[in-house]
């Protein structure tokens, strides 16, 4: 019961941590403004990870690679943590292992980048319905409207609703299965002999 409360703990940590640096290479790639509540909150967040990590870490074709290379870790860790605390064995081949955290871990930072868009484009739509003037609106619109515009093309507008965050969302939730398969493949480098 001690690890499975461990576990929720750090899961809890380093997801929020994970989504808030997600947020950040988010919203520099399509140059939102930080100067906003969200913006704010995601920069104090994850300043003292992200700062220090600029140093060392270039940005790659416009990319914050300091932002996304610490969500990737925070997974990598969190993977390695759940399977310590579970009593996980590992193969004998130390490389297999590796390649399998690393790639589970990747696997579970497309998971989270996922849940972040779902999100995004979730509350986006409910507030084009319900309060579109809200101080949060701009934000969560600039962040959507790039992966809802391809859908927009195509889908019309039907009495004036815009269908395409449902369509979306349904090709989100048949990525989330996909992903899902993904995971399976790289947890068998885990414990390979």
């Amino acid at each position: 019961m001690l690890s499975n409360i461990l576990l929720l703990v750090l899961d809890t940590a380093g997801g929020f941590l994970t989504l808030m640096l997600l947020a950040r290479f988010f919203m520099q790639w399509q140059r939102v403004s930080f100067r906003n509540q969200i913006g704010q909150f995601v920069v104090s967040a994850t300043d003292w990870v992200v700062r220090p990590l600029r140093r060392f870490v270039p940005g790659l074709f416009g990319l914050d690679l300091a932002s996304l290379l610490p969500a990737w870790v925070v997974q990598v860790l969190l993977v390695f943590a759940e399977l310590m605390l579970n009593g996980a064995v590992f193969g004998s081949n130390p490389v297999s292992v590796m390649l399998g955290l690393w790639g589970v871990g990747l696997v579970e930072l497309l998971r989270m980048a996922v849940y972040l868009l779902f999100g995004v484009v979730l509350m986006s739509a409910v507030l084009s319905w319900v309060s579109p003037h809200s101080p949060a609106a701009p934000v969560l619109d600039a962040l959507a409207a790039p992966f809802l515009k391809p859908f927009r093309r195509v889908i019309p507008s039907i009495a004036n609703v815009d269908l395409s965050p449902l369509v979306l969302l349904l090709v989100l939730q048949i990525l989330l299965m996909v992903i899902a398969g993904l995971r399976n493949n790289f947890a068998l480098l885990l414990f390979r002999s």
